[in-house]
This record gives C-alpha cells, structure tokens and sequence, in this order.
C-alpha cells in the first residue's frame, strides 16, 4: 500500500488587491498541477479579517505562502509567480 503524503500550506494575504489575487490563483495552481502521490491541503487567510494569525506565524509582509507541514516551516513571500522557485522552496518539485 503507497502512502499518501500531505503538504499543509497557509497563505497569508491582504484583502482583494492584485498580488493578493495572483498569490490565491498561483497557490491553488501548485496544488492541484503539483500533488503527483501528495495530498495538498491549502488555508487562506486574509489578514484584514484575522490580523492576530499573521502575528503568531510572524508574517509581516503579504502575500507570505507557509509550509506548515512537513517540518520545517517553509516561508515563501510574493505572488507565486516563480513557479519553478516555489517549487523548489516546497519541495514539490
């Protein structure tokens, strides 16, 4: 039996503007083109709504795309833009 593993992603971004929109686009992308025998699992949130859960994951700068799971936490700031980079930076590719 091939075990399944999982990739937990928390994107931080700022309301509606245009790096946040390209961000949610681009992170949604990766998990579902990129999750060849890995399950993506990915939480949005908006700091203006939540501002307290960018201060616990130390996020100051949006858009921010976390690895949380596997360890280590991997920190990733911009639109997602650079799939190639992101990738790498998540070890999904």
């Amino acid at each position: 039996m091939t075990q399944i593993s999982i990739i937990e992603l928390r994107l931080y971004k700022a309301g509606n503007g245009p790096n946040s929109i390209r961000a949610v686009a681009n992170a949604l992308a990766l998990c579902n083109e990129h999750n060849t025998g890995q399950q993506c699992r990915l939480e949005i949130v908006d700091i203006l709504e939540t501002p307290w859960r960018a201060l616990q994951d130390g996020v100051l700068v949006t858009p921010t795309l976390l690895r949380i799971s596997p360890k280590p936490t991997v920190r990733v700031i911009g639109d997602l833009s650079e799939r190639a980079h992101v990738l790498v930076a998540l070890n999904m590719g």
